[in-house]
């Protein structure tokens, strides 16, 4: 400060008048500050803000739900031929090559059991059996899975229905058998099944 502005100051109101110069010099100079430097921030598909420097965001990242770019071939194949539609059942179960999805599986796996493939008639009638995580057991949708698949032919799932239908008066023993099939009939068996076809170079074979 000048010894000019300085003497004014205390000619004009003593101690008091060299407070209410301070506290005006003092707006001057906050009213001549400059802002604070901004920085602009900008997001595909959401714009740009405005945001002061320092600034930060949190985006979590979120997994590519199909990271190899097979999903749309396998949905294409999958619509026509219910073994396909079986396999994508079984890659959605086992997140095989694409995300982990027991919902898609299950749609896709009944997509392939309604087509006629006896194999997802089978899985399906094991799956309400026994149940899937957080699913419950459902007899019904069991029993009907499993009635088709033994009207086309397969041993075990006649063998299973006979059995349902055996227990379902008897609750104590239902419970208890319901125990080994959740066992027998959910990572072990959706893990050893083996694929219809495969993926090779942008294409799906069948063996």
């Amino acid at each position: 400060m000048s010894k000019a502005l300085w003497g004014r100051i205390q000619v004009k109101g003593g101690s008091r008048g060299v407070v209410g110069g301070l506290a005006l010099v003092a707006l001057g100079l906050a009213v001549a500050a400059p802002a604070a430097a901004q920085n602009v921030i900008c997001k595909q598909g959401q714009g740009c803000i405005d945001a002061p420097r320092g600034y930060t965001t949190f985006t979590p990242d979120v997994p590519d739900p199909d990271p190899q770019g097979i999903l749309p071939i396998l949905i294409a194949e999958a619509e026509v031929d219910p073994r396909a539609a079986f396999d994508l059942g079984m890659r959605y179960m086992r997140g095989d090559g694409i995300a982990r999805d027991p919902f898609q599986a299950i749609q896709w796996m009944r997509r392939a059991g309604e087509g006629g493939n006896v194999q997802a008639q089978a899985a399906l009638g094991k799956l309400y059996l026994s149940g899937l995580e957080e699913m419950g057991a459902d007899y019904f949708e069991a029993v009907s899975w499993l009635e088709r698949a033994a009207g086309n032919g397969d041993r075990e799932s006649r063998e299973l229905l006979v059995e349902a239908r055996e227990l379902e008066q008897d609750e104590r023993a239902w419970q208890s058998r319901w125990g080994y099939w959740r066992q027998r009939y959910t990572s072990p068996y959706w893990y050893s099944t083996r694929y219809y076809g495969y993926w090779r170079n942008g294409l799906y074979y069948y063996y």
